[in-house]
């Protein structure tokens, strides 16, 4: 593969899904294209860049977006976020949604679903939302890995990361070296492929947003194009949740950290000032426009 060509296919994955690859990552390209090339019937790498330069192929381009795409995932990883849902984002929540009784909730880059599933029994498990409706969209740009989230089948080694025992032997049933979820906490969840890059009108609004551990592979302005997007589906009072290496600071001005929080932001409203909520931290309230 030449210079050439590696330099194509950067600008290649940048188009199709916003990863931006640096240029030390050569070796990296060769470990997962090469599969994709002998299994498509291609020669080698170069041969594989000049079916991707003419060939009207879905399928290919699709196959080669989903081999570089990182797919890393885990039950409860870093506890954290589902630390902040328990203790900040619910005592909110059942005040300002108690006429509902609903939560929505929207996983991007949601890969194998370790991370909607995740939540759907952190809500299972909390006395609180009892006869509440936790109403979770999954979204990944890669239709492989979302089938597996959709099956809900995980090795011994997937579940033994990050899952506590007494959850595994409640929501689990085991066979062989394989663990199935219930199909009741599977279907807590919706999946549909989406590419962050493309427009999110139509996938409706969500009182939470979370977007963990992807804007790291984005380069500056497509970080900034997502979090501008995604203020635009979230609730005034809702809560975007982001990875522990990430930030919106530098980013977006239309988010705020919540205090003592890390990675857990609100949306700053056109005008206004915050009270204490229910949870302790802070509900905007307008501030009258003067004549």
């Amino acid at each position: 593969m030449t210079p050439q060509e590696f330099n194509y296919l950067r600008e290649f994955l940048h188009s199709q899904s916003g990863l931006d690859l640096a240029e030390d990552k050569r070796y990296l390209v060769e470990a997962r294209l090469n599969p994709i090339a002998r299994r498509a019937g291609i020669a080698d790498l170069s041969a594989l860049v000049a079916a991707l330069r003419t060939t009207p192929d879905a399928k290919l381009k699709s196959a080669v977006v989903e081999a570089m795409t990182t797919n890393e995932s885990s039950f409860f990883r870093d506890r954290t976020p589902f630390d902040h849902f328990r203790n900040t984002i619910v005592p909110n929540f059942l005040e300002s949604r108690a006429n509902r009784r609903e939560i929505k909730v929207w996983c991007a880059a949601a890969s194998t679903g370790q991370e909607p599933y995740s939540l759907a029994m952190t809500t299972r498990e909390d006395a609180r939302l009892n006869a509440w409706r936790l109403d979770v969209l999954a979204t990944d740009i890669a239709e492989t890995v979302m089938d597996r989230g959709k099956a809900g089948v995980y090795s011994q080694f997937e579940v033994q990361r990050g899952m506590p025992a007494q959850l595994l032997i409640k929501y689990f049933s085991q066979d062989g070296d394989m663990w199935e979820l219930d199909p009741a906490i599977r279907r807590m969840i919706r999946w549909q492929k989406l590419n962050l890059l493309s427009s999110f009108s139509g996938i409706g609004r969500f009182d939470i947003v979370f977007c963990r551990n992807v804007l790291i592979y984005f380069d500056r302005p497509t970080k900034t194009d997502v979090l501008a997007r995604i203020a635009d589906v979230l609730e005034p009072d809702g809560y975007l949740v982001l990875g522990a290496a990430e930030t919106v600071v530098g980013l977006s001005d239309r988010f705020e950290a919540e205090p003592n929080c890390r990675g857990l932001y609100r949306p700053v409203p056109a005008s206004g000032v915050r009270k204490p909520d229910a949870a302790g931290g802070q509900t905007f309230l307008k501030v009258a426009q003067r004549a």
